[in-house]
C-alpha cells in the first residue's frame, strides 16, 4: 500500500518509522492504523531489519487519537475503533524484532498507548506524557488500563488514569514509564546507538528474549520459566554455539 502518514527510512538494519501529521500533532486516525498494520507486516517480512524505531514529526510523538474522527461515533463504532487500536498496538508487541519508541514530544492518550505497545521507550527532555481521556468523559481505548499498571504499578497508573494529569519526561523516568531521557538533539542519535547495539547481538537470541519475556509477563512464573528453558536450549548447536566459540576464541561472532 502507499503510505501517506508514515515515513519509513532504513539505516544499517534499523527501520525508522516516523508519524508525519505534524499539523494534527500526529493524532491517530483510521488511516494511521491501516498504515501501521501494513508497516508491521512489511517490516516483519524483511531479513535486513533487526530493530524497529517509532517516532513523530514535529513537536509531538502522537498527541492522542483523532477526536475529530471520534466525535460523532456511536457506541458500536467507538467499540470497534478501540478494538482497531488494540489490534495494531498488540501487533507491535508480537513482532519478532524489538520495537523502540523514540518520544520526541507529546505522548498523550492514544500516543502514550502506542509508546507502551513498543518494547521500551527513550524520551526527549521536552516529552510530555498523560492519559487525559477522563477530561473528555472517556476512558483509554487502546489498552492503557492494562499496560500502564503492568509497566509502572497500579497506584501510579491509576493516578495518571484518574487525574488525566500530564507529566514530564523526568517523572516518566522516575516511575519507570521510560527507560532513558536525553536532550532533544540527542534523541535519535541515542536511539540509533541503542538499536545498533541490539542489532549487533545474536539475531535469534534477540527474538527469543522478546518472545519469552513478553509471554512470561502475561503468564505465571513457572510457565514462563519453562518457556525460557525451551528457548534457551533451542539456541544450542547453532547461534549459541557460534557465540560461545567466538568468546572462547577471543573473536567476533559470525551471526
Amino acid at each position: 500500500m502507499k503510505y501517506e502518514i508514515l515515513n519509513l527510512n532504513i539505516e544499517e538494519g534499523i527501520a525508522i518509522v516516523t508519524i508525519n501529521r505534524p499539523k494534527a500533532l500526529n493524532a491517530l486516525n483510521s488511516q494511521f492504523f491501516r498504515e501501521m498494520d501494513q508497516m508491521v507486516v512489511d517490516i516483519g517480512s524483511r531479513n535486513d531489519v533487526s530493530v524497529m524505531v517509532i517516532t513523530g514529526e514535529g513537536k509531538a510523538f502522537a498527541a492522542g487519537a483523532d477526536i475529530a474522527e471520534m466525535v460523532d461515533m456511536g457506541e458500536a463504532e467507538g467499540t470497534e475503533f478501540s478494538k482497531t487500536g488494540q489490534h495494531t498496538f498488540r501487533s507491535l508487541e508480537l513482532m519478532e524484532i524489538p520495537v523502540i519508541a523514540a518520544i520526541n514530544g507529546f505522548a498523550l492518550g492514544g500516543g502514550l498507548e502506542l509508546a507502551m505497545g513498543c518494547d521500551f521507550r527513550i524520551a526527549s527532555t521536552k516529552a510530555k506524557f498523560g492519559q487525559p481521556e477522563v477530561n473528555l468523559g472517556l476512558i483509554p481505548g487502546y489498552a492503557a488500563t492494562q499496560r500502564l499498571p503492568r509497566l509502572v504499578g497500579l497506584a501510579d497508573a491509576l493516578y495518571l488514569l484518574l487525574t488525566g494529569e500530564m507529566i514530564t519526561a523526568e517523572d516518566a523516568l522516575r516511575i519507570g514509564l521510560v527507560q532513558k531521557v536525553v536532550e532533544p538533539d540527542q534523541l535519535m542519535p541515542e536511539v540509533k546507538k541503542i538499536a545498533k547495539t541490539i542489532a549487533s547481538k545474536g539475531p535469534k537470541a534477540i527474538r527469543k528474549v522478546k518472545m519469552v519475556a513478553r509471554k512470561g509477563w502475561l503468564s505465571d512464573f513457572d510457565t514462563g520459566s519453562a518457556l525460557e528453558s525451551k528457548a534457551f536450549g533451542s539456541l544450542f548447536g547453532n547461534e549459541g554455539a557460534e557465540g560461545m566459540r567466538a568468546f572462547l576464541e577471543k573473536r567476533e561472532p559470525k551471526w
